[in-house]
């Protein structure tokens, strides 16, 4: 059951990120993570009102100091992978934002969690695929389009940098869930803390970091609250998925996710990538596979 919930995550978290692209470049990483994170919360409400959720949470504070900690850590992961699909190229940097297992197998193992030489052996791989799918060695120009554009050897992808931020934040964030906060507080109202959290914090430090957060114009709600839905579910999957299961396997499974960016950026937005790219994507997935056996 851990494995199918893994797969649910993966599946809902890359169609919330491809709706993310285009919202986040519409109005803005920030503006998109927060409203998104609303109509997340509205959801998790209502399911909870009538689920009675808050029943199973262990007595005292520390569960849910532990789940604020955990939810100031999917917001500040969540905003560097938003800017990374704002400025950069979606087909690159959701695959190397979804190599966080890497990190969270590392974390486990430290935790008690055993693993076999394959799994071994696929987290050296994912690391090698990150480092080529990052890398572009394509010409580099102040004109993308001037004819004479010469070489300028080996350079970071544009968004490359802020989704391998994001990388180690969720690594992070799915051990520290799966060990501290997940036992504790039960699957749904992890979920429902942290998507507080993150409102509260959205919006505090939207004046001193010069964001805004003021209500978007347009067609663009459908995707805020597209995103919002589908990642929730997704968060929800996932959080039961470790709560029965290792939190190795579960997290990488669920990091499949940026497969199924990848395919929606090939087929809606024709994205091209270099040889060495889709190389390096490639080991990303084969170091995820070995990995989950």
């Amino acid at each position: 059951m851990g494995i199918i919930l893994g797969l649910t995550g993966a599946v809902c978290w890359g169609m919330a990120d491809f709706a993310a692209r285009f919202a986040s470049r519409r109005v803005g990483a920030y503006r998109t993570l927060f409203f998104m994170q609303f109509f997340g919360f509205l959801a998790l409400s209502v399911y909870l009102k009538f689920n009675g959720g808050f029943s199973h949470v262990a007595p005292g504070w520390q569960p849910w100091a532990l789940t604020v900690v955990a939810g100031l850590l999917n917001v500040t992961a969540s905003l560097s992978l938003y800017h990374s699909f704002e400025i950069g190229v979606m087909s690159i940097v959701g695959p190397v934002s979804s190599s966080y297992p890497a990190l969270t197998v590392i974390l486990a193992l430290a935790s008690g969690e055993r693993i076999h030489a394959l799994r071994a052996a696929g987290m050296a791989i994912t690391f090698a695929g990150v480092i080529l799918a990052a890398m572009s060695f394509a010409p580099k120009a102040s004109d993308p389009s001037a004819p004479n554009a010469t070489p300028s050897g080996a350079h970071l992808s544009r968004g490359v940098g802020w989704a391998i931020l994001a990388a180690v934040g969720f690594g992070f964030m799915f051990w520290f869930l799966g060990f501290h906060v997940v036992p504790l507080v039960g699957d749904a109202v992890s979920v429902w803390v942290m998507r507080l959290t993150a409102l509260v914090s959205l919006s505090v430090f939207a004046l001193p970091a010069r964001q805004s957060i003021r209500l978007p114009h347009g067609g663009v709600w459908w995707m805020l609250a597209a995103v919002g839905l589908m990642d929730t579910a997704a968060f929800v999957a996932n959080n039961a998925g470790l709560h029965i299961g290792p939190v190795s396997v579960v997290s990488v499974l669920a990091s499949l996710y940026g497969a199924v960016t990848v395919l929606l950026s090939w087929i809606f937005l024709r994205e091209r990538l270099e040889r060495s790219q889709w190389l390096g994507i490639v080991l990303i997935f084969a170091g995820i596979v070995c990995v989950s056996i």
